[in-house]
């Protein structure tokens, strides 16, 4: 999609965030939990769970973790009764926040989220209030360098993606949320490495806050990925480079 660099920024941007607090493992074993929970313990077999892992590889959960978190996922050993909610709300400026969680406690988890939205400008909104501005996709990012757009783009094609864009860095497939796996193993199988596959929520309706609010809507992002309990932020704002540095 055009602006991709942006979602894949922050998303790089918010790693690092998670890695100097600290939280990564907490975040990517929760991942785990709920990708052993929804499609089993095999990675042979849940997609998913495999995409999951190869992650948490990446970014060095060590293997126990990761063993311990499918057993948890599959019942095999007790642990957390996570599950998967998204949360809505109104940022600074008219900007529009969907919130993606893994949480055994609601009610902690909404108090938490309330008071990041309030201390920020924002507020926390009833569900439906601000997702017909997203539309829910998966996606699959490639990096460019080396890879044949032609040849990338028919195998994804062939693997059931709707749509392919690219920047200067990477290449960006999108696909209906039940084909996404499909597809990423069609890549697979033509030779391309992925560097994400996810669901996303891709921002229709885009809103323009000023500089001061962009400030404060960094802020409530930043907030908000502080907390053990988010999984995902998305907003519908492009926020330039050096509000990072200002906020």
């Amino acid at each position: 999609m055009a602006g991709h660099s942006k979602w894949k920024n922050i998303r790089i941007r918010k790693g690092k965030q998670d890695a100097l607090r600290g939280k990564l493992f907490t975040k990517l074993s929760r991942e785990i939990i709920m990708a052993a929970k929804s499609g089993g313990g095999d990675p042979a077999t849940n997609s998913r769970l495999r995409v999951v892992i190869e992650k948490a590889k990446e970014n060095s959960l060590p293997a126990d973790n990761i063993k311990r978190a499918i057993q948890r996922g599959t019942g095999e050993i007790e642990g957390a009764d996570y599950e998967e909610l998204t949360y809505e709300g109104y940022g600074p400026g008219g900007s529009a926040l969907m919130v993606e969680v893994y949480t055994e406690n609601r009610n902690r988890t909404v108090a938490d989220l309330r008071h990041a939205f309030s201390k920020n400008g924002g507020n926390l909104s009833e569900n439906g209030s601000v997702g017909w501005q997203f539309k829910h996709v998966g996606q699959i990012v490639v990096a460019r360098p080396g890879v044949d757009e032609d040849a990338l783009t028919l195998a994804a094609l062939d693997g059931g993606a709707a749509d392919v864009t690219s920047d200067d860095e990477y290449f960006t497939i999108e696909t209906a949320i039940e084909d996404l796996h499909a597809c990423n193993d069609a890549l697979i199988a033509a030779g391309f490495k992925s560097d994400d596959v996810t669901l996303a929520r891709i921002p229709t309706n885009m809103a323009n806050p000023g500089r001061d609010d962009l400030v404060k809507l960094v802020k409530l992002m930043d907030m908000l990925e502080d907390l053990d309990d988010v999984k995902e932020t998305y907003v519908n704002v492009e926020i330039p480079e050096e509000i990072y540095a200002e906020a």
